[in-house]
């Protein structure tokens, strides 16, 4: 997958992610990330060829907003292009960007990703994109409980959802490093099982704790070819692969045939083209899209390519922890702040200033070579995004 250019993402910028962001508007709110990446990538908006603009509309049901909030993104008088792809959308930004990039079509392209939930309704927005009857199995979106039932039916109940909530706690520690992160709740592994009780019950054993919530913010990210990457930047995150899977699940939930999922799909195709054959060993970090910790303990199985009861080890012995041999998510995850149409953007962004040496109080303390970064959403599509400290071609 040798594209015609390298590029480098060379910086970031987050607003401080909230449950409600009332004292700015969605303009107001962007520009605070826009104008933190552009210091953080020491260039002005002239230096800017293009912008990627993207978000959930369903979710604040206002059409275009790309247009609006030129205000607030710098985008008049610039080439721009607007993307959505559901819960994947700010993989798909980094995607779009990368391609436009690497293309030769632009030199520098900075890329948004943001929602304000605040203002729409979420659940309304999802009930009401899919077929009624057709894809009624579809509809409840995130908020699913079966992931929780068949780990409790393949490990049994105790040990399931120990590991669970402890995978919920170390999630919280690392959002305590992080002072953007939207939900930091001081949470320790003494009130695991007050929590496994009395913690308000969702669906089956999925309940409030594990779950993540609705989140303001935006994220910004500036995208440049080798060449200037290199000119501005001491250490870019260089994007080396990534891979898109998706597939309507609908047409397989029903019967007991054997299911690969998109993550292991995608996770298997970006390791065989990178020549990874080890990446518990091979890649040193990892921000997951999780949008529970149910499912951030299961799906850990999946993206490394484990097998058995492997990944529930990984947790119980602290590996996935921000000082762990496989550090997952030092932001603290989805389940700490989730702007839907930024939060998978968070996921590669984040990965992207542990290789650049940038992530402030949440920085794990080792040399990030190599970075993984996941986007999940719709009907289970899977974006897989690997990133190195060196140029990759």
């Amino acid at each position: 997958m040798q594209k015609n250019r390298n590029v480098g993402i060379i910086g970031v910028g987050q607003s401080v992610y909230s449950s409600h962001r009332e004292e700015v508007n969605q303009p107001e709110m962007i520009q605070e990330a826009v104008a933190e990446a552009l210091e953080n990538a020491g260039i002005t908006l002239d230096d800017v060829d293009c912008i990627v603009h993207g978000n959930m509309e369903l979710f604040e049901m206002v059409h275009q907003p790309d247009l609006w909030h030129t205000l607030g993104s710098g985008a008049f008088g610039k080439e721009c292009l607007r993307v959505t792809t559901g819960g994947t959308t700010g993989a798909t930004l980094v995607c779009a960007a990368d391609h436009l990039v690497a293309s030769g079509l632009h030199d520098i392209v900075l890329a948004i990703g943001f929602e304000k939930l605040q203002e729409g309704h979420t659940t309304g927005g999802i009930t009401n994109m899919a077929d009624p009857l057709w894809g009624r199995q579809l509809q409840t979106g995130a908020l699913t409980g079966m992931t929780a039932a068949q780990m409790i039916d393949e490990f049994g109940e105790e040990r399931a959802k120990k590991v669970a909530m402890k995978y919920r706690i170390l999630m919280d520690k690392h959002a305590m490093k992080n002072e953007k992160a939207h939900r930091r709740l001081g949470l320790e592994f003494d009130q695991a099982e007050d929590l496994a009780v009395n913690s308000p019950a969702l669906v089956g054993e999925l309940r409030m704790i594990h779950m993540c919530s609705q989140s303001d913010g935006a994220c910004v990210m500036i995208f440049a070819c080798e060449e200037k990457a290199k000119a501005l930047c001491d250490q870019p995150a260089w994007i080396k692969d990534h891979v898109t899977a998706h597939r309507e699940e609908m047409f397989c939930i029903f019967g007991d045939a054997p299911v690969l999922s998109t993550h292991r799909f995608a996770a298997k195709k970006l390791f065989e083209r990178c020549g990874i054959s080890d990446p518990r060993k091979e890649i040193d970090l990892f921000e997951m899209y999780d949008p529970s910790s149910w499912w951030g303990s299961d799906w850990l199985r999946e993206f490394l390519l484990l097998e058995g009861d492997e990944h529930l080890k990984m947790i119980e012995n602290d590996e996935i922890a921000m000082d762990g041999a496989f550090p997952v998510n030092p932001s603290g995850g989805v389940i700490a702040s989730n702007p839907i149409g930024a939060t998978a953007m968070v996921r590669v962004a984040e990965a992207a200033l542990q290789v650049m040496g940038r992530a402030g109080s949440h920085q794990v303390p080792k040399t990030v070579n190599q970075a993984l970064a996941s986007g999940f959403g719709g009907t289970m599509w899977t974006v897989l995004t690997l990133l190195t400290r060196e140029v990759p071609w």
